[in-house]
C-alpha cells in the first residue's frame, strides 16, 4: 500500500508483538528540511528501530493531508503512539497533539522532533552530517516515545475576575473588553486620576483627534458598566497564588475628599491651599496645590490631596465648608481574589540629564513640555514664549533618549543605554511641527534627525506636509550630534544648534533658535515591586519581556499574566488599544469555562522514595524557582509521622530543577521522566544510520 505524496516504509519490529506500536512521519517542510537531510534514508533507517510500526514522509506534516495521513494510520495501524519529525515544536506540537485527540488518542501519547531548526538549518553545508544528526535525534524521540504513558490535562478551579493593573487607554480598553465577556473586572490606577499619558496629550496622529474626547468616551462606558469596579489611589501590597487562582491585596490612600463634593466647593478649596507643587501633568512647566485637578475634564472630576505637599493645615477644609475634605481619612486595604492579571502600568518619557543638548540650562524643552505648550489649557495658554518673549525660531532634535550608544552616551543610573528606537517619536515630532506651521505660520522650523521612521498607516503624510510647509531637515550621526550652545553676538536669538548635515556632505551648520524642542524617548516604569511579587520577566530594554513576538506576544511566562501597552515596549495609542484587547481575548478564553487546563508536565513525589529533608536539607525546596510549587508536609504511617515533598501541581512549572536536586530521585516530571532520557543517550549513542 502506497499513498501519493508520501513514502510510506513498514516496519517488521516488535510493534507488532504486544508492545508499543509507534508510526514516525518525517516532513520536508517544503524543502527547508530536504533540501539538506536525505529524508528517504531516515525513513529507512528509522523503520528499523523497535516498536515502529510504520514510518512516512511528506511535504508539509502540518498541512491537513500531512494530518490526515497520522490520523488514518493511528485508526487503520492501530498505532498507540506517534512521533514527528519537522520544525521547531513551538510552532506545531499542538497541531499534532490535537490530531492524536481527533483520532481517539491521547494527545500525550505524542513526542516531536525538531530537524529543522536543529539540523537542516544549522547544518547546510554538511548534509551527511545532517541526515545523521536527524537519524539520531528521530531515534531518540522513538525511544522516548516507547516509554510514554497516557496523561490527562490538570484541572484548576478559576476566579472569573480579572485585576487589569493601569488605568490609561490600555488599562481602560482591557477592561471594556473583559467586562463585554461578563467577566468582574477590577481596574487598579496608582494615581488619584484616570487616563494614564494618554491625558497629558492634546491631538492624537493620525486622526487629530483630541486624546481627551477618546478618554471622555472609554471612561463614561468603564463608570456605568456593572462589571468593572474602579479603584484609584490603589497601590498592590502583595500577590499570592497561581493562574485561575491570584490573591492581590491592595491598598488604596485615601482621596482627602469626599464624593459629594460641589465644584464650588473644589474651586474654593483649591484657591484656599497655600502649599504649592511641580506639577506633574505638565512636567514641572507650571505648579499647582497641594490640593488639585490635573485638568477641568480629569476623571474623576474630583479634586485630590498631594499627601507629600500638604501640610494639613485645614485651610482647604474650612474653605470648602464641613464634610467636603477629609484630612485624616486613613488608607484601608481591600483582598481581590482575581483568575488573571492584566498589566497596563505604561510608561515614562525619557528625562534628559542637566546639560544634555543644553537642557536645563538654556531654554530647552522635551517634546512632552513643549505639547503642553501647545495645548490651550496648558501651561501657556498655547502660547509660544519663553520668559516673555515670542518665539520666532524653533529646533527639534530627534533620538534624545533613544538609539543610544556604548561609548558615546553616558549610561543611565542602571548603567545601561537606551539602545532601543522609541519608534513613535519621529510621529509625534512631525505632528507637533505641522501643528506650528499651521497655527503660527511665522515661525520657522528646523528639524535635526538621524532617520526618519514614520512607520505607521497615514504617519508618512506628516513628513510630507511638513517638508510642503517649509521646515528644514538637517542629518546627524551618532558620533557627531547636533551641539546646543547660548547664542553670542545674535541679538535676536537666545540659543544657536550646531551640527555636520550629512544631507549637505558633512557642511557645518548654525541655527539660530529662541527654543529647542527634544524629542524625548519612552523608558520602562520603575514597577519593581510588581516585578519581584510576580517574578516577571524582563528584557535587555528592561520593558516587560513577552513569551513570543509573534505566536504569543501579549503574554508572560508567568501563566495567568497579560501584557497591555507600553509596559511592555514603545507603542503608539493605537498599538496600546490593539494589545490591550489581545490581552482581554486571552484572559477572556482562559476564565470562559470557570477553570483552566493546564498541560500535565509537572513534577510528583514518589512518597516511598522521599526522606522528606533528613539527609538532604530539603534542597528540592531551596532550588524550586517557583513560588510554593513544592512544600513539606505530614503523612501519618503506622502510628508515626514523617514529612515528605508535595507539589502543588497549579504552581509547578516542570522545569525540573528539583529533580537534579533530589539524592534519591523521589521527583519526576511527567513527559520527562528519568527513564525517558536515559533511553534517548542510549538511542543518541547506539543508533546506526
Amino acid at each position: 500500500m502506497s499513498r501519493k505524496g508520501s513514502g510510506e516504509l513498514r516496519s517488521g519490529g516488535s510493534g507488532g508483538n504486544g508492545g508499543p506500536r509507534v508510526g514516525v512521519y518525517i516532513c520536508h517542510c517544503g524543502g527547508n528540511i530536504s533540501d539538506v537531510v536525505a529524508v528517504e534514508h531516515v525513513v529507512e533507517a528509522v523503520r528499523k528501530l523497535p516498536c515502529v510500526v510504520i514510518a512516512r514522509r511528506h511535504m508539509f506534516m502540518c498541512s491537513d493531508p500531512g494530518q490526515n495521513l497520522v490520523l488514518e494510520d493511528v485508526v487503520n495501524e492501530k498505532l498507540d503512539r506517534v512521533v514527528v519529525a519537522a520544525c521547531s515544536p513551538t510552532l506545531h506540537e499542538l497541531t499534532f497533539r490535537d490530531t492524536l485527540r481527533r483520532a481517539g488518542l491521547n494527545p500525550y501519547l505524542y513526542e516531536h522532533a525538531n530537524i529543522r531548526e536543529q539540523v537542516s538549518w544549522a547544518s547546510k553545508s554538511d548534509p551527511e552530517g545532517a541526515t545523521d544528526k536527524a537519524i539520531r535525534l528521530v531515534a531518540a524521540a522513538v525511544a522516548k516515545a516507547c516509554r510514554l504513558r497516557p496523561l490527562e490535562p490538570l484541572r484548576v478551579g478559576a476566579s472569573r475576575r480579572v485585576a487589569v493593573i493601569g488605568g490609561g487607554i490600555a488599562g481602560l480598553r482591557s477592561a471594556l473588553d473583559l467586562a463585554s465577556q461578563g467577566l468582574a473586572v477590577a481596574l487598579l490606577e496608582r494615581s488619584p486620576f484616570f487616563g494614564g499619558r494618554a491625558a497629558q496629550l492634546d491631538q492624537v496622529f493620525p486622526t487629530s483627534d483630541r486624546a481627551s474626547d477618546l478618554l471622555a468616551e472609554l471612561m463614561a462606558k468603564a463608570s456605568v458598566d456593572p462589571n468593572i469596579s474602579l479603584y484609584t489611589g490603589a497601590e498592590v501590597a502583595s500577590t499570592s497564588g497561581y493562574i485561575g487562582n491570584f490573591h492581590m491585596k491592595v491598598t488604596l490612600h485615601p482621596r482627602g475628599v469626599r464624593e459629594g463634593i460641589t465644584p464650588d466647593q473644589a474651586r474654593a478649596a483649591i484657591e484656599a491651599c497655600p502649599e504649592t507643587a511641580a506639577s506633574e501633568f505638565d512636567y514641572g512647566l507650571a505648579r499647582r496645590k497641594a490640593i488639585y485637578q490635573p485638568c477641568p475634564d480629569c476623571h474623576p472630576p474630583l479634586p485630590a490631596i498631594d499627601w507629600e505637599t500638604c501640610t494639613r493645615c485645614g485651610k482647604c477644609a474650612e474653605a470648602a465648608g464641613e464634610g467636603a475634605i477629609a484630612l485624616e481619612a486613613p488608607a484601608r486595604e481591600i483582598d481581590l481574589d482575581v483568575g488573571a492579571i492584566v498589566l497596563a502600568t505604561g510608561f515614562d518619557p525619557y528625562e534628559p540629564r542637566t546639560g544634555e543638548y543644553g537642557y536645563g540650562e538654556h531654554g530647552v524643552v522635551t517634546l512632552p513640555q513643549f505639547i503642553r505648550m501647545l495645548n490651550e489649557r496648558g501651561p501657556t495658554a498655547g502660547r509660544l514664549t519663553v520668559d516673555g518673549r515670542p518665539v520666532r525660531n524653533i529646533a527639534f532634535i530627534h533620538c534624545v533618549g533613544s538609539r543610544q550608544v556604548d561609548g558615546i552616551h553616558a549610561p543611565g543610573p542602571d548603567g545601561k543605554v537606551n539602545d532601543y528606537c522609541s519608534r513613535v517619536c519621529c510621529t509625534a515630532t512631525l505632528q507637533a511641527a505641522k501643528e506650528v506651521r499651521d497655527r503660527f505660520p511665522d515661525v520657522n522650523v528646523f528639524d535635526f534627525y538621524q532617520d526618519i521612521r514614520t512607520y505607521g498607516r497615514g504617519h508618512e503624510t506628516y513628513y510630507e506636509d511638513t517638508s510642503k510647509q517649509g521646515v528644514l531637515f538637517f542629518r546627524w550621526t551618532a558620533d557627531a550630534p547636533p551641539v546646543v550652545e547660548a547664542a553670542t553676538g545674535d541679538p535676536d536669538a537666545a540659543l544657536v544648534v550646531k551640527v555636520k548635515d550629512t544631507l549637505t556632505w558633512g557642511e557645518e551648520v548654525e541655527v539660530p533658535a529662541d527654543l529647542v524642542v527634544l524629542s524625548t524617548g519612552i523608558m520602562p516604569r520603575d514597577i519593581g515591586s510588581l516585578v519581584e511579587m510576580l517574578k516577571l520577566p524582563r528584557g535587555a530594554d528592561r520593558f516587560l519581556q513577552e513569551v513570543h513576538p509573534k505566536l504569543r506576544p501579549v503574554e508572560l511566562a508567568v501563566g495567568g499574566v497579560f501584557l497591555a501597552g507600553t509596559c511592555q515596549g514603545p507603542m503608539d495609542i493605537t498599538e496600546s488599544a490593539a494589545a490591550a484587547s489581545a490581552a482581554a481575548v486571552k484572559a477572556s478564553a482562559l476564565l470562559a469555562k470557570g477553570h483552566i487546563e493546564l498541560d500535565p508536565f509537572v513534577a510528583g513525589v514518589d512518597e516511598a522514595l522521599c526522606t522528606g529533608g533528613v539527609g538532604c536539607n530539603s534542597v528540592c525546596v531551596e532550588e524550586c524557582g517557583a513560588q510554593h510549587a513544592i512544600s513539606l508536609v505530614e503523612r501519618r504511617e503506622g502510628g508515626e509521622t514523617r514529612l515528605v515533598a508535595e507539589v502543588n501541581r497549579a504552581v509547578c512549572g516542570g522545569c525540573g530543577m528539583c529533580v537534579a536536586v533530589c539524592p534519591s530521585r523521589a521527583i519526576q516530571v511527567e513527559g520527562w521522566r528519568l527513564d525517558q532520557f536515559e533511553s534517548m543517550v542510549d538511542a543518541l549513542l547506539t543508533v546506526e544510520g
